[in-house]
């Protein structure tokens, strides 16, 4: 049998499928799509405060009776605690209202910072954004492992020439890279650099979502036919087949079981076919609106203005 999880760089095993929670915010839903998982198998849950769920999801792992060690719990930094001297405070926050005594990682979740009076925001522009080097809240995530307030740290939505740079200046390295993957957003170059890096790429939004149709691919439509699963099943078989963790997210009952358990095995050539596939669309892209922030996306266009 297939082991269910990867290791990590620093030794830690981390479940290859875990429980995505953004937009999750109907209160008694959230808390109970939460039970339901952990009693399929479910272990990984990935959160941020940013997704204003954290209590709900952190009153679940209260009341059902599975062992903390057995959980996997990853969050995120958010922008506004960029600085080094916010850093542990918005940690203190996360556990919290994760009612635990620490994380298994905490990721920065984008590389850029904002003023801590902005608060969580979506409307990104020049008079909010500030230039904390990435490098100096680098430092004060390692002190955490160094606390034992988290197992790991890594980071997420970072493009390879950030990585490229920050990679040589730390002490402890990422031991994940959350980035958006699915069959219209394959970032081969990205996930490819990762591994070389021994750095595990988590894929959010690993079937789509939202407004992309790619679960409506002929590609991925006859796949499925061929293997009578769903074209979701094939999309996180295919992310499976390339070493990447996936975090779907499901509130229904079957989904979530098909989410967890029901992988198919794909041919080359069908890898080779859902490889081929050529168009780039993005659930997140905050350089779409905001011209300051391009360079996330974009790397041709601009670089990261401070590393």
């Amino acid at each position: 049998m297939a082991a269910k999880s990867y290791k990590l760089n620093n030794g830690v095993l981390m479940p290859k499928v875990g429980l995505g929670t953004w937009r999750g915010n109907d209160d008694g839903a959230l808390v109970q799509t939460v039970k339901t998982a952990v009693e399929m198998g479910y272990r990984h849950i990935d959160c941020a405060p940013f997704y204003a769920n954290q209590r709900n999801i952190g009153k679940a792992l209260k009341e059902v009776q599975v062992p903390r060690e057995e959980f996997f719990i990853v969050s995120k930094l958010y922008e506004h605690s960029h600085r080094p001297e916010l850093v542990e405070g918005a940690l203190d926050y996360i556990l919290n209202e994760l009612q635990l005594d620490y994380l298994d990682v905490l990721l920065m979740h984008w590389p850029f910072a904002v003023k801590p009076e902005a608060g969580f925001i979506k409307n990104y522009g020049a008079e909010v954004i500030e230039n904390v080097p990435i490098m100096d809240t680098w430092r004060a995530m390692e002190a955490l492992v160094d606390k034992g307030k988290v197992r790991a740290i890594g980071v997420s939505n970072f493009n390879k020439p950030i990585l490229e740079k920050m990679l040589p200046q730390c002490r402890i390295l990422p031991v994940t890279n959350q980035i958006e993957v699915h069959p219209y957003c394959q970032e081969h170059e990205l996930v490819e650099f990762c591994k070389q890096n021994n750095i595990v790429v988590t894929a959010y939004c690993p079937v789509g979502g939202n407004d992309l149709n790619v679960m409506d691919d002929e590609i991925l439509k006859r796949i499925a036919d061929a293997h009578s699963c769903t074209p979701a099943q094939v999309a996180l078989s295919w992310e499976r087949a390339r070493g990447i963790v996936v975090i779907p997210k499901s509130g229904n009952p079957i989904r979530l079981r098909q989410n967890l358990k029901e992988f198919v095995e794909l041919t080359s050539e069908e890898m080779r076919m859902i490889n081929s596939i050529k168009r780039l669309e993005r659930n997140c892209d905050p350089g779409r609106d905001f011209k300051e922030l391009r360079w996330i996306f974009y790397p041709e266009e601009a670089e990261c203005p401070v590393i």
